[in-house]
Order: structure tokens, then C-alpha cells, then sequence
């Protein structure tokens, strides 16, 4: 049984979601403790605890721990099943963390194909909004071999949540390997999407980031978009880059001012083309480096990629991906700045 520290690394749920993950994906058991034990609530919150039972679900396991604020956790996977799967988080707690933990398994895993319908949050502050999902890590899986479509039924925008998702996973029978090309143009695009709210937020928000683009000499060419449910909002902005587009977003939330929402996505996206260069090698954005490793440690062909970021949860990640598996990962450069990580093949 393979023994984890919930407290390593940046101690969030990360930790147990890449243990799953991989756990399902080798066969081997796990003890983790102390999880999540660098948050304000530490131990399972709903998200974590959905991503758990939907685990043990499509993974036959036998599972202990498995209870809101538990901080310990032993999971015995059995066989993967294929299948058409609902999973309701009952909070806004992100839709997107839970599929992340079952995408790999199903596809890599199964002969057969498989639907998930996620309810919860899909655009939350702590994770990885629907659209990044659809349009960045969807892309990195599909140039790794895996087949997945994504519809979003309905937003989910924290607090209320209410939130639907629903994906369909093609089995692949084994990841590619990935080296990154040569970065190109900027060429940016977007959307500015409102739910429940006034229509000139979504305006605001999308002026907002069209001047402050200008001011850098960056042309965006963005749509108003006009949601069912909510209250919420939503700035995206879409870098053309190879082999995946990049989304970078913004949030609305009570009190927030529009601009505000415009300002996060555009900070996001100057911040990573400030370190991008055309010509050079292209540059894995800080959100798809972490998840990235986990489907390129499971294929037998080498791996070399630069990142734009050596982050807190890609360090983590790593430290994970050791302890399931006997294989060579090197992680170059230091954390807050660009690196490059490389994986030998297997043998």
C-alpha cells in the first residue's frame, strides 16, 4: 500500500485527486493522512468527498475515510467499469475536480465508451472554470491520444451552484508522449458571458478588456454571451497557441465590479505572454502543466515540455506521480519561475 502525506507539497486536495487517479490507473492501494491539512477547513469538503465515491464508483473499490472532514483515507481499487455515470456534489463545489479524477481511468483504463453528468459549480474561484476545461485540457488530452467531449447543461456559479455537466469519454489505448513545438503570433480571443445579471456587465467586462489589451499593442476580438441561471459572470480571453489554446478568466462576484472580473483574465494573459517569446519553445501554461504530467507518466514514449511557471501544485503532482510509479521525471527551474520537465521513457 502506497503511504502519502496529505501536508506535503502545497497540502491541497490535489494531493488526493492524483492519488486516485493513479491509484485506479496501477491497481495499488493507498493510505493518505492528513489530508488537505494546509487549508482553512482541512479533511474532505463535498467536492473531494464526491471525488472519492465516484472513484470507488466506476473503480470497484473499498473504501475507509470516506465521511465530510475526514483527514484519513484508504482506498483499494478494483477493476475500472465503463459506463454511464451521474455524480451530484450538492454544493457549488467544482464539477471539473471531479471529472479531472475520472477522465484519465476511463479512458486509459476501459474498453468501452463512458458518460459522466456532473451537478455542482462549474465556474468556481478555486478551480478550473468549464471552459478552460472544454478548451484547454480537453485540447492536451486529444493531442495525447484521448477522445472527450464536453457539453456544459447549465452554469453553476458559486455560492448557489446548481451547475451541470456532461462528458463522454472514448477509450484510448495508450497516452502519447508530448514535446513542445515552437511558440507562433499572439492571436487572441474570448468571450464576456453574464447570467442573471444586467446586460451591460457583460459589456463592461468585455470594454474593459478589449482597452487593456489595446494598451499593449494586442488586438481581441471578443462576444457577448447571455446565460440561463446564475448570478454570475464570466471574462474568458483565448490564446491561439499550439498544440492547445489557453483560456484565461475572470469571476464575478457579489460587490465585484466588472472591470475587476476584465482585470483578472487580462493580468492572467500578460503575465504569461510576458514570458513567451515567438519563435522559441512554446510554453505550457501554469494550470495545464500539473494536470499534463499525470496521462504523460502512464506512456511509454519520452516527454519534454517547458513551462511558463514551476507552480506549488505541479511540484506536488510530481511528488505523487513518485510515489506510484518506478519512473525517471526530472523537474528543472525554480518554483514562481519558467522550467522544463522531462520524462525518460519507460523501458
Amino acid at each position: 500500500m502506497v503511504e502519502l502525506d496529505g501536508s506535503m507539497g502545497e497540502g491541497g486536495g490535489q494531493i488526493l485527486r492524483s492519488s486516485l487517479t493513479l491509484s485506479l490507473l496501477t491497481g495499488k492501494s493507498f493510505h493518505l493522512r492528513h489530508i488537505r491539512a494546509g487549508r482553512t477547513k482541512p479533511g474532505l469538503q463535498p467536492q473531494h468527498l464526491m471525488s472519492v465515491r465516484a472513484a470507488g464508483t466506476i473503480g470497484q473499490a473499498k473504501v475507509r475515510g470516506d465521511r465530510q472532514g475526514s483527514q484519513e483515507l484508504v482506498f483499494e481499487p478494483g477493476k475500472i467499469q465503463a459506463g454511464n455515470y451521474r455524480f451530484e456534489i450538492g454544493t457549488a463545489g467544482a464539477t471539473g475536480l471531479v471529472l479531472q479524477t475520472l477522465a484519465l481511468p476511463l479512458a486509459l483504463d476501459t474498453d468501452a465508451p463512458s458518460t459522466l453528468t456532473i451537478t455542482g459549480g462549474t465556474h468556481t474561484t478555486t478551480a478550473p472554470c468549464f471552459h478552460f476545461l472544454d478548451v484547454t485540457w480537453r485540447a492536451y488530452l486529444e493531442h495525447l491520444g484521448m477522445r472527450i467531449r464536453m457539453r456544459m447543461v447549465r452554469p453553476g456559479f458559486y455560492p448557489r451552484g446548481g451547475g451541470e455537466i456532461e462528458v463522454q469519454i472514448q477509450p484510448c489505448p495508450a497516452a502519447l508522449g508530448f514535446t513542445a513545438g515552437r511558440a507562433g503570433p499572439v492571436r487572441i480571443t474570448g468571450f464576456s458571458a453574464i447570467a442573471g445579471l444586467p446586460d451591460h456587465v457583460a459589456r463592461r467586462q468585455a470594454r474593459r478588456a478589449v482597452n487593456r489589451l489595446r494598451d499593449q499593442s494586442l488586438e481581441a476580438h471578443l462576444h457577448e454571451e447571455t446565460w440561463e441561471g446564475g448570478p454570475g459572470s464570466v471574462l474568458a480571453l483565448v490564446v491561439d497557441t499550439t498544440p492547445a489554446p489557453v483560456l484565461f478568466f475572470g469571476l464575478g462576484a457579489r460587490g465585484k465590479p466588472a472591470e475587476s472580473v476584465a482585470d483578472e483574465a487580462v493580468d492572467a494573459l500578460l503575465g504569461y505572454l510576458g514570458r513567451r517569446r515567438e519563435g522559441e519553445t512554446e510554453l505550457v501554461d501554469p494550470h495545464s502543466a500539473d494536470q499534463l504530467v499525470l496521462p504523460l507518466a502512464l506512456a511509454r514514449p519520452a516527454s519534454d515540455f517547458a513551462v511558463a511557471e514551476v507552480t506549488p501544485h505541479l511540484l506536488t503532482n510530481l511528488g505523487v506521480l513518485r510515489a506510484f510509479l518506478d519512473r525517471e521525471i526530472v523537474c528543472e527551474g525554480e518554483e514562481g519561475k519558467i522550467g522544463r520537465v522531462r520524462m525518460a521513457p519507460q523501458s
